[in-house]
């Protein structure tokens, strides 16, 4: 046998659980510091961070596969759904269709999955009808040609990885599917999760598009796992970190070459690294969250207290050339003795602090919170 797939009961996947439960176990440990944290965030920063690690999960899941997003136009997708402040980017019918996948994949983890639903989703990802410069079939499951995995220049090619064949599809997704429904609450959400992505990428059901929503299943069965409609780290930038080892392990187990427990292991790492680079992700959410509980007994107007946001929103050595008695004025519309007066109070107050220049050429900086 060449592939996983050509054995018996190849999804009842066989692995040693005393492996998996020291890393399973610190990863817990990491994932509740997280949610945790986030718990503490009113419903406009959390809505803040969504967006943040949205945009970051569409970039990365395609460039994953090769397929560069212009970030400008995601995030302004991204904000239009979530209700947030937007510009104005380049319109894309595929990205739109990307970030409607996934937010359907988390905030409707409860509801069923069904071949319909991933139908749905596979031709939402091809609205234009085209993957790349190539024109896709999508919205049903793929036909009777060979599904292989490949690189390599043209007579050069190398096989990775062949799929199950056409006349097995039907029986592979109802058989998902079952699988789908009755091993939640029964299996260990994270070790679900990595099941999940490795059976449907073995599948790969689709023309094209089986990667991403691979991870978008992911991102689903995570979120079932920690009851939660709102994503807070990003696997697809983890992996995209790391894609040619992905890859590789990929093809390991599928080709039988690696014990499943192996991919389980890089599985639960992966979560993990996602997890702590997620602080960098949404660090600015986080930072205006401890700035204002450190400052919660301070008296400030107004006008200070939207200089501040201005600051927080941009992040540490953001704000373009720093705060300065001109900015101060044209952005609160006083008068410049105002303006310094103001300035002078978050000084004593230890909100702010001077970093360089004379007179009027003089910078200010926050004094930001202590990570």
């Amino acid at each position: 046998m060449k592939y996983i797939w050509e054995q018996k009961n190849w999804f009842d996947f066989k692995y040693d659980d005393s492996a998996l439960l020291s890393p399973l176990s610190r990863l817990r440990v990491l994932q509740g510091k997280l949610l945790g944290r986030v718990a503490s965030l009113d419903i406009d920063l959390e809505t803040e961070a969504q967006g943040a690690i949205l945009v970051e999960e569409a970039v990365r899941t395609a460039e994953i596969e090769g397929q560069k997003l212009n970030r400008a136009a995601v995030r302004s997708s991204v904000a239009l759904r979530l209700g947030l402040p937007h510009g104005v980017g380049a319109y894309d019918r595929n990205i739109e269709g990307l970030i409607d996948v996934l937010l359907d994949a988390v905030r409707s983890h409860d509801k069923p999955l069904t071949l319909e639903r991933l139908n749905g989703w596979n031709a939402a990802l091809f609205q234009s009808g085209y993957s790349g410069l190539n024109k896709v079939v999508s919205g049903r499951l793929r036909g009777d040609s060979p599904m292989q995995v490949v690189s390599g220049a043209i007579g050069k090619e190398k096989v990775h990885f062949e799929a199950p064949p056409k006349a097995k599809l039907d029986q592979e997704m109802r058989l998902f599917f079952k699988w789908w429904n009755s091993s939640q609450g029964n299996v260990d959400g994270i070790l679900r999760a990595a099941a999940a992505h490795l059976r449907f990428v073995t599948i790969h059901p689709y023309e094209d598009g089986n990667g991403r929503l691979a991870r978008a299943l992911t991102d689903m069965a995570l979120a079932q796992d920690e009851r939660s409609k709102v994503r807070y780290y990003s696997i697809s930038s983890e992996i995209m970190r790391s894609r040619k080892e992905y890859y590789n392990i990929l093809e390991d187990v599928q080709r039988c070459r690696l014990d499943v427990r192996e991919w389980f292991l890089w599985f639960i790492s992966c979560v993990e690294s996602s997890i702590e680079s997620s602080r960098d992700i949404i660090s600015g959410v986080f930072a205006r969250v401890d700035f204002w509980n450190q400052h919660s007994q301070s008296v400030l107007n107004q006008r200070q207290k939207k200089i501040i946001n201005r600051i927080l929103e941009a992040g540490p050595g953001n704000f373009t050339g720093g705060l300065t008695t001109r900015k101060y004025v044209n952005i609160t519309k006083v008068s410049r003795a105002t303006a310094f007066r103001e300035i002078a109070d978050m000084l004593d107050k230890k909100i702010l602090r001077q970093l360089s220049g004379k007179g009027r050429s003089v910078h200010y900086d926050l004094i930001w919170p202590v990570k």
